[in-house]
């Protein structure tokens, strides 16, 4: 397979990081430097990316283009990139939902071929091996997966149907995020009232993450109707300290979903998840 000429749409620290790679199995990898700051330009410089000089000279020249770029701006760049025919593979790398991918890839369609991505780990630096999963249209997954082969960056390809990766990126993201945004709030309850280095030894008891025991969903289910108001009182805490209170208050109003499964010892986690989705 011939080297392709890759443009990465813009390189931040994901998105210069993530291009570098990249330049190990590419011809060039080429960014624009129209309106971009001088941290950009050295961040570029650092991987050994190529400037161009304008969006439309990028496009010309890419074979593939990589979006990695913040999630509120994907759509916009996209019907940028739309304006100006490319043809090539346009891989949608950004942490946006599934029904955004869709919408970029009628817009981008039928001129290029929509590769819908999601990045999950920290930017390929320092020994850091994220993976960047993929799905598409085989021929076009291909490409880029090749285009990663022996890099940092694992690229790992889920199916045909554009959308999957990023609902896997999402998926993921929402738990390792928001679990962090509650640690900032268990520890700040407990800095308020002082406890918190006792609240650090207990946590320290217990390493292994939620996110790896699913089963554990059908017991959450059946004791909602307990945890709910518990947590409407740790939200009552958190007010009292000064600290946001909503997140809290939104998981008590997800399990109040769950109160008609007081106690059932047999639910499944399947059962458990339909009730979820029930308002």
């Amino acid at each position: 397979m011939d080297q392709p000429t890759v443009g990465i749409l813009h390189p931040g620290s994901m998105g210069a990081a993530v291009a570098g790679c990249a330049t190990a199995n590419a011809a060039e990898v080429l960014w624009c430097d129209a309106g971009r700051s001088a941290a950009s330009a050295a961040r570029a410089a650092a991987f050994g990316l190529t400037p161009v000089s304008a969006l439309p000279e990028l496009l010309d020249r890419s074979d593939i283009v990589i979006s990695l770029c913040p999630p509120a701006a994907a759509e916009d760049l996209a019907r940028d990139v739309a304006e100006h025919a490319f043809t090539g593979v346009y891989v949608e790398a950004n942490a946006i939902n599934p029904e955004r991918v869709q919408r970029i890839a009628e817009l981008l369609q039928p001129g290029a071929t929509v590769v819908d991505g999601g990045v999950v780990g920290s930017p390929p630096v320092g020994g850091k091996t994220p993976t960047l999963y993929l799905s598409g249209l085989v021929d076009a997954t291909a490409r880029v997966e090749a285009l990663f082969g022996n890099t940092a960056v694992q690229a790992a390809v889920l199916g045909t149907e554009v959308g999957k990766a990023s609902a896997l990126k999402l998926s993921y993201a929402s738990f390792q995020k928001t679990s962090r945004v509650l640690v900032a709030l268990a520890v700040g309850m407990a800095r308020e009232h002082g406890v918190d280095q006792e609240l650090l030894e207990v946590a320290s008891r217990r390493t292994d993450s939620y996110l790896a025991e699913p089963e554990y969903v059908a017991k959450t289910a059946a004791r909602a109707w307990r945890w709910g108001p518990e947590l409407e009182e740790a939200a009552d805490a958190l007010a009292a300290a000064g600290l946001p209170p909503e997140m809290l208050r939104a998981a008590a109003s997800t399990l109040a979903r769950w109160n008609d499964a007081k106690d059932h010892g047999e639910l499944t986690l399947t059962d458990a998840l339909d009730r979820l989705a029930q308002p």
